[in-house]
């Protein structure tokens, strides 16, 4: 039997991913009673302590067993934590050694949504691709320039380290462990009883963009708020560069340093972001958005609009227009 060991983070925690991974993984086991097959997992909510833990001072939550009494584990699952990041990540400092320990003990370790950051902080992520929320993105490429963070992904997988997107994401690498320790049918099982989409792989279609400006370079921060404004116009990097008056090659590394993208990444996610704002108004054709955010070629705008945004322009205004949402109220 596979030992789970949830924890159950000091302060603000979701409690929303503690419960919905509670069940699914209790409900496999029922489901594989239920077929004359033994249980597979043996879930524990584990705490650094057994007093109660509560979030945002609403919900409480109480531990049926700490880690000083969990010697070993074959599954650690980091539920999201909320608030000032580094004061969380003090207040649950206990469980650092822990998990590296039971990791050397060959235990897998899983996290959710912001839970990634206190998985970071074992240092077990190093050199590892990471998805967590993407409004939490900036803070984390700060904290942890050493780990590979790709934000548009739902789940990672590296040998046993996981990660998840941001919020109920959470659901869907729920789904891929349980896929991976029981089988594609319970897996499919569990989507259609928590109506989960089991082939959702990317945020992308979630994630809103804002240009990150927090960096402390003024020439950089001035050539962002220039794009942002003049992004319809065509906007020659050497171009760009010269109206700062810096070097080509110095300026493009400054700004793929200050904003995690190059000068032509930054523009294309402008462009994207105004393209999906002009379709959820519903106000224009898919050529005249095309048109609008600097774009004459078909094939490459829903190019690009796919492989920012996860769907095609169409796909998009399709879900998440004003007439469709006003529509399913």
């Amino acid at each position: 039997m596979k030992h789970i060991s949830i924890l159950v983070p000091g302060g603000d925690t979701s409690l929303s991913n503690l419960e919905a991974t509670y069940k699914m993984f209790r409900m496999a086991n029922d489901h594989l009673q239920q077929v004359g097959q033994s249980p597979l997992f043996d879930v524990h909510l584990v705490g650094q302590t057994k007093d109660s833990q509560v979030s945002n001072d609403v919900f409480s939550i109480r531990p049926d067993a700490t880690i000083e009494q969990v010697a070993r584990t074959d599954l650690i699952i980091i539920p999201a934590i909320h608030g000032d990041i580094h004061t969380i990540l003090k207040l649950n400092n206990a469980f650092i050694p822990w998990i590296i320990r039971q990791h050397q003990q060959g235990a897998e370790v899983a996290s959710l949504c912001i839970g990634a950051f206190l998985l970071a902080g074992t240092g077990l992520l190093d050199g590892k691709r990471c998805a967590t929320h993407w409004m939490m993105t900036e803070e984390f490429r700060k904290m942890y320039p050493e780990v590979d963070l790709v934000d548009d992904k739902i789940i990672t997988d590296e040998s046993g380290i996981y990660t998840s997107g941001g919020a109920y994401s959470s659901l869907n690498l729920n789904l891929y462990l349980i896929e991976k320790f029981v089988g594609r049918e319970m897996a499919v099982l569990s989507s259609k009883i928590f109506e989960i989409d089991i082939n959702r792989n990317s945020q992308s279609p979630f994630i809103i963009f804002k240009g990150q400006k927090d960096h402390g370079d003024e020439a950089v921060r001035q050539a962002q708020e220039y794009i942002e404004t003049h992004f319809t116009e065509k906007i020659p990097v050497d171009k760009l560069s010269e109206r700062f008056a810096i070097g080509r090659r110095t300026f493009e590394r400054r700004f793929k340093k200050a904003t995690s993208n190059t000068v032509i990444e930054y523009i294309q996610r402008v462009r994207i972001e105004a393209a999906k704002k002009l379709l959820e108004a519903d106000r224009a054709g898919i050529n005249e958005v095309m048109y609008d955010v600097g774009y004459n070629d078909v094939k490459a705008f829903r190019e690009l609009f796919k492989k920012t945004a996860g769907m095609s322009p169409a796909e998009y205004r399709d879900r998440y227009s004003k007439e469709v949402i006003m529509a399913i109220r």
